[in-house]
């Protein structure tokens, strides 16, 4: 499978990879299932607030695209279709009135975006799906399960934990925020089970950003601890009466709720859908829609590329315009390092300080800032020379690393100072997550 590797540098990633081939796949590389959702608000906290010429917020249907753009540099292929969840009440707010009730509704500013970039995705070419009453992980779900009964190698894009379920031998998932694409071996190397238990897994600790209800106290690592001393979610409830202590009570006392928690938890695998896997294929872009919606977006660069590649017949596709819009520099990685101790810290701390500018890139386990956890940052002054520092890369074997809080500690007064200026990815997100951790970035 293909790992992403996005910034300034390759990171190790604790992920086992998957040789398995599929002799029956028609798809010229994997087929992709982007959940849209997930890239809409990774595009709303990470971009800056860009408009067009008549003031209208673009910066979401910017980010969307160029995420969408870079995945298929990365991961070229046939076969991709882009999965939005549809607008009201789904199934699970049937099941649940509290589902999702603690999220504070949607800012008006996102919301304005999303039809002009479903807009967009489509004249592309991409194949994009809203279905009513369900999410979009439901849709992916359904196309995953066909995907694997046809034998096809798919790759779900999310960041979303709750897709673990869906992986198995012909399914990975890749999160492009941290880079980590994870096969059935790469599930239990992150969450201590495999893909089949990941639905009992969840249903144990629950979903604080769904508002799911868990087993009180329960966290992973204790729902770990129970699913490998008895196996399965149904045998722990059959044995609750033999776990001590205030969790076994816990547990004893939520067994009228766990059913629906697994329910709400559980993503479906037959929604009703028109289109299979083999039908999910890239068309050529509608180069007059597209030129249209470069000008209004005000979106010039794309435009010009456009224009430039238009005499191809049927005009180009998102594979081709991806690789005409972007050039890639190569660059030696001598320069490249990780950084595991408090001197090499130290030193390239003094070098940012002594740089004009420099970039700067967290990685976090989440694309909600307001959960997202730090798990290492990275820096770079110059093209080749870069670094990584991890801080909470938690595998087997992994070394020792900095103290997260002795990092920012460091970093604090470079980041606050105001005097450098800092070049970032998505760095509104990034200033999000470091006001977290009370460090205030300026801008």
């Amino acid at each position: 499978m293909h790992q992403l590797q996005n910034g300034p540098l390759a990171r190790d990633s604790p992920v086992a990879e998957s040789n398995s081939t599929s002799p029956s796949n028609t798809a010229n590389g994997p087929l992709i299932l982007v959940d849209g959702s997930s890239y809409l608000f990774r595009a709303f906290h990470a971009m800056p607030p860009l408009t067009a010429p008549d003031g209208e917020p673009t910066g979401v249907i910017y980010g969307v695209v160029n995420m969408l753009r870079r995945l298929l540099q990365e991961v070229p292929t046939s076969h991709c279709a882009v999965i939005f969840d549809a607008k009201g009440k789904t199934f699970r707010n049937d099941m649940f009135d509290q589902y999702k009730a603690n999220r504070p509704p949607m800012p008006d500013e996102l919301r304005s975006q999303i039809a002009p970039t479903h807009e967009l995705i489509r004249a592309l070419g991409f194949p994009l799906l809203v279905i009513d009453e369900v999410e979009a992980d439901d849709v992916i779900g359904t196309l995953a399960r066909q995907a694997s009964e046809l034998q096809m190698e798919t790759l779900i894009s999310t960041a979303d934990k709750d897709m673990a379920q869906l992986v198995n031998e012909h399914v990975s998932m890749i999160n492009t925020m941290t880079n980590v694409t994870l096969n059935p071996e790469g599930v239990t190397e992150k969450f201590g089970v495999p893909p089949e238990r990941i639905i009992d897994y969840l249903t144990l600790i629950g979903d604080t950003s769904d508002n799911i209800p868990g087993v009180p106290k329960v966290g992973p690592k204790t729902a770990v601890k129970w699913l490998n001393q008895f196996g399965d979610l149904d045998t722990i409830i059959e044995k609750a009466d033999e776990i001590k202590g205030k969790v076994g009570e816990n547990l004893r006392g939520f067994l009228d709720q766990i059913e629906l928690s697994r329910q709400l938890v559980t993503i479906k695998l037959d929604v009703e859908l028109d289109q299979g896997p083999e039908q999910l294929e890239l068309q050529p872009a509608d180069v007059e829609q597209l030129a249209a919606l470069y000008q209004r977006f005000g979106f010039n660069s794309w435009l010009k590329t456009l224009e430039e590649n238009s005499d191809t017949p049927g005009g180009p596709g998102i594979a081709a315009q991806s690789t005409a819009a972007t050039e890639t520099q190569i660059v030696s990685r001598d320069g490249y390092e990780t950084l595991y101790s408090e001197i090499e810290l130290d030193r390239w701390i003094d070098r940012l300080d002594s740089a004009e500018l420099f970039s700067f890139d967290l990685e976090t386990d989440s694309l909600d800032y307001m959960q997202a956890n730090i798990v290492g940052c990275s820096f770079a002054v110059e093209a080749g020379e870069a670094a990584y520092l991890p801080v909470a890369h938690d595998y087997p074997g992994a070394p020792q690393q900095l103290d997260l809080a002795l990092v920012l500690h460091k970093l604090k007064p470079l980041l606050e100072s105001g005097q450098k200026k800092i070049i970032g990815q998505h760095f509104k997100f990034d200033m999000n997550v470091l006001r977290r951790y009370d460090v205030k970035v300026p801008g």
